[in-house]
């Protein structure tokens, strides 16, 4: 099984970007545990600050991956584009926030994706991926 993660802006100082919100640890060693803990399963990891580069990803993910795993970051409360990507494709989506978006500001409480994607997972830390890997593998039992 092929699942995509794709992360967007900021996630990338994920280990230094405040910890008490976010913890001490990099995506990318989170990624290694991930990867060691779901052996079955080959993991395409992409970050981006940049909008369109984030939607050029789902396209093309969409037709190699039988799941992706979107943190769109803050474009979640700020992109159609990104919500109009996710509904163009057939590919499930799962949306993953680290930090509870609603114990946040209140314009986190919206998002432009939940409504389009497979569900949301949010507030769990990074756990919320590895949730959204079981739930991924249980649609193809």
């Amino acid at each position: 099984m092929h699942i995509a993660i794709i992360n967007g802006p900021n996630l990338n100082m994920l280990g230094t970007r405040e910890p008490e919100v976010y913890g001490h640890q990099t995506f990318e060693q989170y990624l290694a545990k991930l990867i060691e803990k779901f052996k079955s399963i080959e993991f395409h990891y992409f970050q981006s600050n940049i909008e369109g580069e984030l939607i050029d990803e789902l396209q093309k993910r969409a037709t190699d991956c039988q799941g992706i795993i979107l943190n769109a970051a803050a474009y979640t409360h700020t992109s159609v584009g990104l919500g109009d990507a996710v509904s163009s494709i057939s590919t499930p989506v799962v949306e993953v926030h680290i930090s509870n978006i609603y114990a946040r500001e209140a314009y986190r409480h919206h998002s432009f994706l939940t409504g389009k994607c497979q569900g949301v997972i949010s507030g769990l830390g990074l756990t919320s991926y590895e949730l959204a890997v079981i739930y991924l593998l249980s649609m193809h039992e």
